[in-house]
């Protein structure tokens, strides 16, 4: 019987790619219209290897950015990048259609709910505060919690910890197979692939339940 569901948050919870694509997008924009002399085709091209490089939630990476195209951080703008890309942010992070929904009805049924997100931790907050979630969960575990990122067991531990609740009465819900099926399933959750969220193709997940839709939950549980 499932008591309690923990999820991912990016690309689970929320669009985390096309917030972070719009947001560069915004970035290079202004910072092209500011003097970057450089076509945005090839800024952001240049961008996401080196997101690639340093890690999707690299907070440096405009300064990296520049170094790499312009030899130097030219701080006016740096500035309009960076005011670019939280307001373009801000306007993106939303919860997917139906999630806010669902997580009431789960929290009506009386299951508890909770993250394990590879965010750092005040990234994951932010992103929670911002789409009025916080509250709805009773645990939130994120890279800074353990220092491990998924599929280790160290973060799915720490929250059935913190959850108090036996693994076999939890459902995980997750995007990216190899990542957070694999390590819910090392510690013996039920898991749930969160289709709708996935940018791949992936066939075989090894998830219990294939979710299309995040109000799939409702049947599930």
């Amino acid at each position: 019987m499932i008591k309690a569901i923990l999820f991912d948050l990016d690309n689970t919870l929320m669009d985390f790619m096309t917030m972070k694509t719009k947001s560069c997008e915004a970035a290079i924009e202004a910072m092209v219209d500011a003097g970057l002399k450089m076509s945005k085709k090839k800024c952001m091209d240049i961008l996401f290897e080196l997101y690639g490089e340093k890690g999707i939630e690299y907070d440096r990476i405009f300064q990296e950015f520049l170094k790499k195209t312009m030899k130097i951080v030219d701080y006016k703008i740096l500035a309009e990048g960076i005011v670019a890309y939280r307001r373009a942010q801000f306007a993106y992070v939303k919860p997917y259609p139906g999630a806010v929904e669902t997580l009431i009805k789960l929290k009506e049924k009386g299951l508890k709910l909770g993250i394990v997100s590879d965010a750092p931790s005040v990234n994951a907050w932010i992103r929670l505060v911002e789409m009025n979630l916080e509250d709805f969960f009773d645990v939130v575990v994120t890279f800074h919690d353990t220092g491990e990122r998924k599929p280790s067991k160290a973060p799915f531990l720490k929250a059935i910890k913190e959850i108090g609740i036996d693994p076999n009465n939890i459902l995980f819900v997750g995007d990216w197979p190899e990542r957070d099926i694999k390590g819910a399933k090392l510690v013996g959750m039920k898991t749930a692939f969160a289709k709708y969220g996935s940018n791949e193709k992936t066939e075989k997940t090894d998830a219990d339940h294939v979710l299309k839709s995040i109000k799939d939950l409702l049947s599930v549980v």
